[in-house]
């Protein structure tokens, strides 16, 4: 049995109750005529294609024979007639090089060929633009050009990814099909990401790049939002414009945690205030059109100075990202890198005597209870339906790219800990590409130590 599949929004909208768009001849006929002529401009291919395309092929020499089926996805809805901003799906994103400029309910197949080397010929199934004299142009608001603006052509994604294109309504579904629904396949597509060609790894500092103004305009802020009693609003919403004008959009919520907040690990809520004498944990990201985003954390004293005992908890954390840092290089196992930096928050812990007798109980998790390492790339959490042993588990290649983020938070009811100490989180994350012979970090550039942060804040504070 066969499927005609055309989705391209997650529910059907019926909005005829409230429709007040003429449907008569005269009407149709008028919208649909005297158009100037709109001449088909291909654009050069993109770089990314070349990579995409190698992609392919590596993804289809795994299922030789075998007919492959990347649905890039619906637009999800959020309320009645309104969507999410779309994004498709990271598996097929990859494999196209299709990013924030995919269209809703396209279809990457992958159809087996006999042909040498070959395994599979691609084909890219979209829903093209409504033609001027189809009513879809005037009076459809899901994909009508009134309402959400031009649409490609046929032929001007396949000029721009090299692939060949279809319209959505020729593509059948088969039986056989292998899609994201398939575990084994939804596998192979993930750890195909585990290691960056030379594209992504551009991107990867592009968006760290990004991501680092984006910062440096949050502490410039900081002023406006310590004066407001949501600064932490304030901060969220700095960070998200400059995604905005730098890329897509962010690649995961801000988190914007001042004070005790920051002893929530994923504080999204963002209404609290910024006050002087506390700390301000910012983890944010952006993600470029490309969809690959950055992940980092800074921890900055809102007033430009850490007092002691929050210079001391920062130092820790510095010295167990370091720790950890210091031991990436091919042919080490992932988990590795998580143990360097937990070794360093044990020693501390225990020499400030928050910790009961040692019996072999990791008592120190108490104060850092999330894991020291993510792979990272479209995905902020990239790769994660690889097995285990490619990932937590797996050794250290060249070309991969995941976070150290340690960090200590004691939350402010926490009576296992002095009271200097309740309420304060600090979390320091930055982004490493494994190399040859170690490792590079990408957000080297983001002020890292104790007296950087404050004269970086101090700077932007103007004092």
């Amino acid at each position: 049995m066969t499927e005609n599949v055309q989705t391209t929004h997650e529910v059907e909208i019926d909005n005829s109750n409230r429709s007040t768009t003429p449907s008569s001849d005269a009407f149709v006929d008028y919208i649909s005529s005297q158009w100037a002529d709109r001449p088909e401009l291909l654009p050069d291919a993109w770089p990314v294609a070349p990579f995409a395309s190698r992609r392919r092929a590596a993804l289809g020499a795994q299922f030789p024979g075998e007919r492959l089926v990347v649905h890039a996805g619906a637009m999800k809805q959020r309320s009645n007639d309104t969507f999410y901003q779309y994004r498709a799906h990271s598996a097929f994103a990859h494999l196209t090089g299709w990013g924030s400029e995919s269209e809703p309910g396209a279809v990457l197949v992958l159809d087996p060929v006999d042909s040498g080397e070959q395994t599979h010929e691609a084909t890219l199934y979209f829903r093209e633009r409504a033609g001027r004299d189809s009513d879809e142009f005037f009076a459809n608001p899901e994909i009508g050009e009134f309402w959400i603006g031009a649409r490609p052509s046929l032929a001007q994604v396949a000029a721009a990814l090299g692939i060949r294109t279809a319209p959505l309504a020729s593509f059948v579904s088969g039986d056989d099909d292998r899609t994201l629904a398939d575990a084994e396949f939804e596998r192979a597509t993930s750890e195909l990401r585990l290691v960056k060609d030379a594209f992504e790894l551009a991107e990867m500092q592009a968006a760290v790049d990004a991501t680092a103004t984006g910062f440096a305009e949050v502490l410039a802020a900081l002023p406006s939002a310590s004066a407001h009693p949501r600064g932490e609003r304030i901060v969220e919403g700095v960070f998200n414009q400059r995604a905005r004008l730098d890329g897509n959009t962010v690649g995961y919520e801000t988190i914007a945690a001042s004070g005790p907040h920051a002893c929530t690990l994923h504080w999204i809520r963002n209404d609290g205030a910024v006050l002087d004498g506390d700390l301000l944990l910012l983890d944010a990201g952006i993600e470029l059109d490309s969809l690959y985003t950055a992940d980092i954390t800074r921890t900055v004293p809102v007033s430009g100075s850490f007092t002691e005992v929050q210079r001391r908890v920062y130092e820790t954390v510095l010295e167990a990202a370091d720790a950890a840092r210091a031991i990436v290089r091919p042919g080490i196992r992932f988990h590795e890198v998580h143990a360097a930096a937990m070794a360093v928050i044990e020693r501390r812990t225990r020499e400030w005597g928050l910790l009961p007798e040692d019996d072999g109980t990791a008592y120190y998790r108490r104060y850092m209870v999330h894991g020291t390492s993510h792979h990272l790339g479209m995905d902020v959490h990239d790769c994660a339906q690889a097995r285990r042993d490619m990932y937590m588990d797996g050794v250290l290649e060249p070309g991969m790219v995941f976070t150290i983020e340690p960090g200590l938070y004691f939350q402010p009811d926490d009576l296992t800990v002095p009271e200097e100490l309740r309420g304060i989180g600090v979390r320091i994350e930055d982004d490493i590409v494994v190399t040859e012979n170690g490792c590079t970090n990408l957000s080297a550039g983001i002020p890292r130590t104790a007296d950087e942060v404050e004269a970086w804040v101090q700077g932007a504070r103007g004092r």
